[in-house]
């Protein structure tokens, strides 16, 4: 692996999150990397980072959502050896900042393809042809031509099944949309046809030398209709080698290539139909769970791709791995939740404390804990995850 002494990284950030508190800075200290951090929230990330040992060597206010502003700050400092970040929001902001200061990094039209989901379809149009249509902040979605129900309302540029709705008719298509506008009133929503099937993801990492590294994917099990919460994720890394083909060229389509991807699709027969694909590392804690699984730095291979080192071939792993989701049915206040617990092949970690209010938003803002298992067949898995859920009580009530 790449090192050096003097080597800076430039981690861009909005909120901080567990995949760089706990992933991506000690993987840049394991690399000898020193962080600088630019970021529109530096006061929450001082206090995040308070006791770790990982901690940027400077943190930076920044309003990185502006590529300009960001290139200015930037453009005041030595030329770093990397601009990275793992936030769906700032990807094109951070590609384009790497390629002003002459670094490695992703193509930033890709990036924008990623993120904006109209880009997404028009880009993917002669692989996977699905009906979309955008509805701006004043269109009426009842003049909307075309619409196959049942159909998935969207924002153009949201992560995370933040206000992403099913709508079942025509009716149903008018309430969603109104709701919507009502904490977004001024963004451009998507609306498309819902493509059924098991849901699953392809997790990659693309690098420097243009190769695409398929570390497997999950099988995702999501909420009951109109939402799309994530409930459990249980590790496959058997998908078929046609789907893998497709998969590929519909990512090269979208100009992925440079560092991680986590790739949402659903699979009707082999045939793979792309939900949604986030350029950056899978997240809420999967990333984690993965590290684990595959008994391997895989934050610092990330890193690496945007230094301009090539990712070494991940070995397959033989163990097997799920991710459950423990979140709030009803809004209140958490009475009653497990401590975080560490156990042979099991990690739990709460993502609230008890007596927080929970007011719900029908997104993964809602999840209470997170369970990781890791075991060497399915059975062992399911039974330790199956033990612990039934064990243990989370009461969110008034």
């Amino acid at each position: 692996m790449k090192t050096k002494a003097s080597m800076q990284i430039v981690f861009l950030a909005l909120n901080p999150t567990d995949s760089v508190t706990q992933g991506f800075l000690p993987a840049a200290g394991q690399l000898g990397a020193s962080v600088v951090l630019l970021t529109d929230s530096p006061d929450a990330h001082a206090r995040a980072y308070a006791d770790q040992p990982d901690a940027p060597a400077a943190i930076l206010g920044c309003d990185v959502r502006d590529p300009f502003a960001v290139i200015a700050a930037l453009s005041r400092r030595p030329r770093p050896d990397a601009v990275f970040t793992n936030s769906d929001h700032l990807q094109t902001q951070a590609a384009l900042a790497a390629s002003y200061l002459g670094l490695p990094g992703k193509d930033w039209t890709a990036t924008l393809r990623t993120k904006n989901k109209a880009l997404m379809r028009r880009a993917l149009v002669d692989l996977d042809p699905v009906f979309s249509a955008e509805l701006g902040p004043k269109d009426d979605p009842a003049m909307l031509d075309g619409v196959r129900f049942p159909c998935v309302v969207k924002p153009r540029e949201g992560v995370a099944s933040e206000d992403v709705v099913r709508a079942d008719d025509p009716d149903d298509l008018l309430d969603q949309v109104h709701d919507i506008r009502t904490r977004r009133p001024d963004q451009t929503l998507v609306v498309e046809e819902f493509l059924d099937g098991p849901l699953h993801t392809l997790e990659t990492i693309g690098d420097a030398g243009g190769r695409l590294h398929v570390l497997g994917g999950f099988q995702t099990q999501v909420s009951p209709p109109p939402y799309f919460i994530e409930e459990r994720m249980d590790w496959r890394a058997d998908l078929p080698e046609s789907t893998q083909q497709q998969l590929r060229a519909q990512l090269a389509a979208l100009g992925v290539g440079l560092g991680a991807c986590h790739t949402e699709f659903v699979l009707q027969d082999d045939r793979p139909r792309l939900i949604e694909v986030n350029y950056r590392i899978i997240g809420d804690q999967c990333d984690l769970l993965l590290a684990d699984l595959f008994e391997a730095p895989l934050f610092e291979w990330v890193l690496l791709t945007h230094l301009g080192e090539d990712a070494p071939t991940p070995e397959p792993t033989r163990r097997h791995a799920r991710i459950d989701y423990i979140y709030a049915r009803t809004g209140g206040v958490l009475r009653e939740a497990p401590p975080a617990m560490d156990t042979a092949g099991l990690c739990y970690r709460p993502l609230r404390p008890v007596g927080d209010t929970v007011t719900l938003t029908h997104t993964n803002r809602d999840y209470l804990g997170v369970l990781r298992t890791i075991g060497d067949n399915p059975t062992t898995v399911d039974a330790g995850a199956d033990a612990f859920l039934s064990a243990h009580r989370w009461d969110v009530r008034p």
